[in-house]
């Protein structure tokens, strides 16, 4: 009967399901990471006009991730996504100086939101294959990521199109879903 119960048991508690948004400027990489984390090919690419879904296993958890369009038009919209986040990633495109200030601004409004308050926060630093990029400490500091204390955050440099640093950032991901409280 020990055995019997066991599966019993696992068959009654599917894993944990978890809801990952993944915002960011147009042209940061959301596209090409989502798919990178969905091992699917990464080749072509088009920019996002509403919002791409993909559902993946991790760490005893069901990872839904929605990667919305990052255009100034879309933004707006970005709201409408934010019910039952349980993990907030934000990308950057670290090579795009021009923009710092730009998705600063855009996270910082994120940050304010009350649907969002208190939800851990993983900064992918990407785009760290280009000689261009700034490191993710130098990025860190320019975001003024050391005032946030109403939230566990981290920013992970990585590359989506080599993946170098995408498991890292989404192994803290997976430790920090555990203390998020409901």
């Amino acid at each position: 009967m020990g055995l019997l119960s066991i599966l019993r048991r696992l068959k009654h508690s599917p894993d944990h399901e978890v809801r990952l948004l993944l915002l960011g400027l147009d042209n940061a990489g959301k596209t090409t990471l989502l798919k990178q984390l969905a091992a699917e090919d990464i080749s072509h690419i088009t920019p996002t006009q509403g919002f791409n879904i993909k559902s993946m296993q991790a760490s005893g958890f069901k990872l839904n991730v929605w990667d919305i369009g990052g255009q100034r038009k879309i933004r707006p919209y970005w709201r409408n996504y934010f019910d039952n986040t349980d993990v907030l990633i934000y990308v950057i495109d670290s090579s795009d100086r021009k923009r710092f200030e730009e998705t600063s601004l855009e996270l910082a409004e994120l940050l304010e939101e009350e649907k969002l308050a208190g939800v851990p926060l993983l900064i992918f630093a990407n785009k760290q294959d280009l000689m261009t990029a700034s490191p993710a400490s130098e990025l860190a500091e320019s975001l003024n990521l050391h005032t946030i204390r109403d939230r566990m955050w981290q920013v992970q440099a990585c590359s989506a199109l080599t993946a170098e640093g995408v498991q890292d950032g989404m192994t803290w991901v997976c430790r920090n879903i555990k203390f998020r409280k409901k």
